[in-house]
């Protein structure tokens, strides 16, 4: 068993992803050979042990870089709302999502999940709200589905922290875990533009209808943009799965391994 397997297996990953004969594919040489149809493909994400995520440290209070709601008396327009955000550092940043009220989810949120990671990555992952684990942590993809993408992201050599940097679309969790709204998308997209212009990613990996969506400024299926692709401000963007589908509809795990062997082939 050669390193990269046992690595593997460590990380509770079996059997290895195979690719299908995608171009560029990584791993070790016998494993890139094979050429397996859909129905001989069945990836299996062992349930790796849950470890304790420390929970971030409170956001000091920054009196300057509270940004007032919309439309309400004496407060920011919104042109000018998303102007400030524009100009914020990496700090101020994180203080102003921490203490945003820019759309209702501000009234049932536990914590706000700003992001997490490599500041200068080569990947910025970036999925669709905080669940209930994130939401009560103030880190994304920390559950089932954290577990799920840190696995994707080890299969090919990437780390969270490590050259990868991890946040969502929206920065409150939703109640129930429902799909974010239109309002809720615009009032936080101005942070996803300024991390994204901070970090200078080279590879952006959209997880999810609405992270596509919002990165590709389209209204369309996971399938239609996993197919097409794009560009987000000349940076690339490769749509595949939320890993939280990929845990209910396992079947589809085969076409997430070709998305992480295209965005490997983009940027390795």
């Amino acid at each position: 068993m050669n390193s990269r397997e046992v690595m593997l297996r460590e990380i509770g990953l079996t059997p290895i992803w195979q690719a299908r004969g995608v171009p560029g594919a990584v791993g070790d040489s016998t494993a890139s050979k094979i050429a397996a149809s859909e129905a001989d493909i069945a990836v299996t994400i062992a349930e790796p042990a849950v470890t304790a995520v420390a929970t971030p440290a409170a956001v000091p209070e920054t009196p300057s870089a509270e940004l007032p709601v919309d439309g309400a008396p004496g407060q920011l327009a919104h042109h000018d709302r998303a102007a400030t955000i524009a100009n914020m550092s990496w700090d101020e940043l994180t203080a102003s999502i921490a203490k945003c009220t820019a759309c209702k989810l501000c009234k049932t949120r536990t914590r706000t999940v700003p992001g997490v990671g490599d500041r200068s990555p080569l990947w910025m992952v970036i999925g669709e709200a905080p669940g209930e684990q994130e939401d009560k942590r103030g880190e994304p993809f920390v559950g089932k589905a954290g577990q799920l993408l840190d696995a994707m992201l080890a299969a090919v050599g990437k780390k969270r922290g490590d050259g990868v940097y991890i946040a969502n679309v929206i920065k409150c969790r939703p109640p129930g875990n429902r799909n974010p709204e239109p309002d809720e998308i615009a009032a936080c997209e101005p942070y996803l533009w300024r991390q994204i212009a901070l970090a200078q990613p080279k590879l952006l990996l959209a997880a999810g209808k609405f992270s596509g969506q919002t990165l590709l400024n389209r209204e369309d299926t996971v399938g239609a943009m996993r197919a097409s692709g794009g560009n987000y401000e000349s940076i690339p963007v490769v749509v595949t799965y939320h890993p939280s589908y990929l845990l209910r509809t396992p079947t589809e795990k085969a076409k997430a391994w070709d998305d992480l062997m295209k965005a490997c082939t983009l940027v390795p």
